[in-house]
């Protein structure tokens, strides 16, 4: 059981890991760390949002797994 919630533990981490990746924007290096120059602030649409509630998810998700984890077998 102990093993089982690692791996899925592992699976969820490498798809916040895309997730995120894939929400950066504006093509360059910069905007991976953050310097985005003069971007306008804007409200999430469409497929924007979807990625954006699907991460929040996994967040929670990844944090769920971790707290039994650690309670059943810390």
């Amino acid at each position: 059981m102990k093993i089982a919630l690692q791996i899925i533990q592992i699976v969820i981490s490498i798809a916040l890991i895309a997730l995120v990746v894939l929400q950066a924007k504006g093509g360059g290096l910069g905007s991976l760390f953050g310097s985005q120059g003069g971007a306008i602030t804007k409200t999430r649409r469409g497929l924007e949002k979807t990625l954006f509630q699907l991460t929040v998810v996994l967040a929670i998700a990844f944090l769920s797994v971790a707290i039994i984890t650690v309670a059943f077998f810390g």
